[in-house]
């Protein structure tokens, strides 16, 4: 059963369950899906608006590689946000497959919301994704214009007009993910378009991403800082095994290999006597043992794989499927 079945099922349930009682308080929950051009701040967003850190981030286009929910838990909803990979012309076997996830995806949530950089003029992505997304029927659609604490307050409304003449959106609203400016506003709308229905998740559940699946996250989003030109793309992370040492049961083990393309990535990674890729392990063990509660000894190898992202077999290895 698809997410918005599953959503749809509950609701059906709940409303069921309390048609006898029309004063008891209306609670909505549903799957809310972020789409837009690579790097118009959606992980970002939706960070902010869970209010822990589900998704990474980084200033290179394409870091997302997954759908990441995150979870917000409210008196009267709960919303759980799907954090998608940009949508982009494909170039590579990866490419394709992560397009088609998204497609998938826009089919089984109960809302969109279509994000759309303050700073950046509408250019011939944001048109195509806007009519690509009033082709999904029965579904509302949300404008958000992000960013919007890097340009003045004149440029967001330029921005707004325009994005408010790109479709016939349900609503349309600014907001600054980093400032949190009108993040309750956005909140408020997104809840608003939910079903009716009980909450889908746990009390204090924030993802449900597997810990190794997160973990391989951070490492990777690590690894991204500071690099340039084509090797971000070429970088992918694959936790081999994770669990408590033996006799020291506050101490986790985490064994990960760092691919890479090509033999002179992999010296951009690994940098002058290690350098680079000791500062990598150091930064996302930090990370890791935030998001674990516990220390961390963390194993980072780096392997080369050539053409990764072109190759079926490496790309099931790394968790990218059909």
């Amino acid at each position: 059963m698809t997410e918005k079945k599953a959503g749809r099922a509950k609701a059906n349930a709940s409303r069921a369950g309390t048609a006898s009682d029309p004063q008891a308080p209306v609670f909505r929950s549903g799957f809310a899906c972020l789409v837009g051009r690579p790097n118009v701040g959606k992980s970002t967003l939706t960070n902010a608006l869970v209010g822990a850190k589900v998704a990474i981030t980084s200033n290179r286009p394409q870091t997302t590689r997954r759908v990441i929910r995150g979870i917000v838990h409210r008196p009267d909803a709960q919303l759980v946000i799907l954090d998608t990979p940009g949508l982009h012309r494909p170039r590579t076997l990866l490419g394709e497959r992560l397009d088609s996830l998204v497609r998938s995806t826009l089919t089984e949530v109960d809302l969109i919301g279509f994000c759309v950089p303050a700073p950046d003029l509408i250019g011939p992505g944001d048109k195509y994704l806007a009519k690509e997304l009033a082709a999904v029927k029965n579904t509302p659609v949300v404008a958000i214009v992000t960013k919007t604490d890097e340009v003045p307050q004149e440029r967001v409304a330029e921005q707004l007009l325009a994005v408010s003449e790109l479709g016939e959106w349900a609503d349309v609203v600014p907001v600054s993910a980093v400032r949190g400016y009108q993040l309750d506003v956005l909140a408020d709308v997104l809840v608003s378009h939910l079903p009716e229905g009980p909450p889908l998740y746990p009390d204090g559940e924030l993802t449900d991403e597997p810990e190794q699946i997160m973990v391989a996250e951070l490492i990777r989003e690590a690894a991204l800082e500071g690099v340039r030109d084509e090797l971000p793309h070429s970088i992918a992370v694959l936790v081999e095994e994770m669990g408590p040492r033996d006799g020291q049961p506050d101490l986790i083990d985490v064994h990960a290999e760092l691919y890479v393309e090509r033999s002179s990535q992999k010296a951009i990674v690994i940098g002058t006597q290690g350098a680079r890729l000791k500062d990598v392990g150091t930064r996302a063990r930090k990370q890791i043992e935030a998001l674990l509660g516990s220390r961390v000894y963390l194993d980072l190898h780096v392997r080369i794989a050539k053409d990764w992202q072109r190759n079926p077999k490496y790309l099931r290895r790394l968790g990218f499927y059909d």
